[in-house]
């Protein structure tokens, strides 16, 4: 399997505990926070792996190299800043195999990818989202669904209780391509703007989750990515 993992974060609500780093590259236990990722997806068998970089990109590719705990490692570079849907749209390019698995660069959601990849196939979507149940938050938007469908999203808002996206997709290579789109956009603005022209299938899981990209999660993420080596099974 293949995956391509969004690793141009700038981390600007990091920069009271971080600097001088793209937010994946944010020091957890002593290592990169994306060390973990790549540790995460090497057990669920995936062999290679796209870093798209941007911010930064230089230490990024000088500590992964073009190979990490046996995954081959790639790198798809942002000149200027694409965001998220325009630099998974330049990382497909890529991309080998009809589906791959995409990943936010600074949260971690120990889902299982091969029943995701699998349901992703059985359901026929165009893209596929791993959500999160979670209780009383207001950082994250809610994704509404339909038995296995995603029929629309809703903007932040303080909730007793709902489902987040969180952050891993599997999605077709060709995802993109019967749309006009412009070479910088937002992923999630993309999800929103055709959710009724798009196959969007849903997958919800309680496995762990942590998003490090405000300073009060990324110090919880020493404690608990540490303590548990970043196995959270």
């Amino acid at each position: 399997m293949e995956a391509i993992i969004l690793a141009g974060g700038l981390g600007t609500r990091l920069r009271s505990v971080i600097s001088e780093l793209p937010k994946p590259m944010a020091p957890v236990g002593g290592k990169p926070f994306l060390a973990y990722l790549l540790q995460y997806l090497g057990r669920e068998r995936v062999d290679k792996v796209i870093l798209a970089t941007g911010y930064l990109h230089e230490k990024v590719k000088d500590y992964f190299q073009h190979s990490y705990l046996g995954i081959e490692i790639d790198y798809s570079r942002e000149i200027e800043p694409l965001g998220t849907g325009g630099a998974i749209q330049k990382a497909l390019a890529k991309v080998e195999e009809k589906k791959v698995v995409v990943l936010n660069g600074d949260t971690y959601f120990d889902v299982n990818i091969v029943d995701l990849v699998q349901k992703h196939s059985a359901l026929q979507a165009d893209v596929t989202l791993a959500l999160k149940t979670l209780t009383d938050y207001d950082r994250y938007g809610n994704v509404l669904t339909q038995e296995d469908k995603i029929i629309g999203f809703a903007s932040k808002g303080l909730r007793t209780s709902g489902t987040i996206n969180g952050g891993i997709y599997v999605l077709q290579r060709n995802l993109f391509k019967r749309f006009q789109l412009p070479q910088k956009f937002g992923f999630e603005d993309f999800l929103m703007n055709y959710v009724n022209e798009l196959a969007l299938a849903a997958v919800v899981s309680d496995a762990y989750f942590i998003d490090i990209g405000v300073p009060e999660d990324y110090r919880k993420a020493q404690n608990e990515l540490v303590l548990s080596g970043g196995d959270n099974e």
